[in-house]
């Protein structure tokens, strides 16, 4: 069996549709928040889509952020070998496990619950994941992405659906409109790609945007004896004031504007260059080259949902 129709065979009696998801969060009383940007999807096919993009199967150990009542949980469960589903709402949490045992007793045994806030998660039970699978809040979706990708390096595929915008952002390419902290951040760990759209009806409640399916393929990062703090401060300090040429903007990273320079040419990039136009790979050679002894500026982050 293919993992396309492993996915395809998830029956649509041992998952959640709409009138199932709004009698739970009756019962529960959950009322979803803007506050933990929750929109629950409601469709079979747009999750059953997920796990078929995602590319898992039974080999895999999958890590799901912000299960919610459970609806891409229950798809997922059928399919891997394993979810750990990290939830912050602990009625959500509470209620997950009795929801997996009604709807998939068969599969409840595969479930591993952890009750935190993904951005403080570290550590996780064991088995090591495999795969991030995840229907994000916007809010926090980049963080989260980066920090899993860091502190798990046995994740080597992520599939997360996110706020359209957030989508474009990470998958954008040096020179366009988009291109920026996230898109470089996600390029040190990964391949990314934009895997598709996901209309607003097959939520609830309905959110004001689209959403987008974003794919990350984990590869080494760029050959460079800078670290990745060094490099990712290097990338924070050009996009700090974007319309600046490099010169300018990485004057305080480096200590002065001939300073930024000299990096600059060093790693040879012409210093009226702007951040945008460049990959991580470039970055990755400024960050070599910027003036020993001199501790960068840590920039003040701008309070966006998709910056991080």
């Amino acid at each position: 069996m293919t993992k396309k129709d492993a996915a395809a065979q998830v029956d649509d009696a041992a998952l959640l549709g709409a009138a199932q998801v709004r009698e739970l969060a009756e019962r529960l009383e959950v009322r979803p928040t803007k506050q933990w940007g929750q929109n629950f999807v409601v469709d079979a096919n747009t999750v059953r889509k997920i796990v078929r993009v995602a590319g898992v199967g039974p080999k895999d150990v999958v890590v799901e952020v912000g299960p919610g009542l459970g609806s891409l949980t229950l798809a997922l469960l059928p399919v891997v070998k394993h979810v750990t589903a990290v939830e912050v709402d602990p009625r959500l949490a509470g209620a997950l496990e009795e929801t997996v045992r009604s709807l998939q007793p068969d599969n409840a045994d595969k479930l591993r619950l952890v009750a935190a806030d993904a951005l403080t998660v570290t550590k996780l039970p064991g088995p090591d994941p495999t795969a991030l699978v995840a229907n994000l809040p916007y809010n926090i979706s980049v963080p989260v992405v980066l920090s899993f990708l860091q502190h798990f390096p046995s994740i080597d595929r992520v599939l997360v659906m996110v706020q359209l915008e957030v989508a474009e952002r990470l998958a954008a390419e040096p020179g366009s409109k988009v291109y920026g902290v996230p898109s470089l951040k996600a390029a040190w760990y990964a391949d990314v790609e934009l895997a598709g759209r996901v209309g607003r009806n097959v939520f609830w409640p309905a959110p004001n945007v689209d959403s987008g399916l974003v794919s990350l393929r984990r590869r080494k990062p760029p050959k460079t004896t800078a670290s990745r703090e060094d490099v990712f401060r290097c990338i924070d300090a050009a996009f700090l004031q974007r319309r600046k040429s490099l010169r300018g903007a990485l004057a305080s990273w480096a200590g002065s504007p001939d300073a930024a320079e000299q990096a600059l040419v060093a790693a040879g990039i012409d210093p009226r260059t702007r951040g945008e136009q460049l990959d991580i790979t470039a970055f990755s050679r400024i960050a070599e080259a910027r003036p020993v002894g001199v501790e960068p500026a840590q920039p003040r982050a701008r309070r966006r949902g998709h910056s991080s």
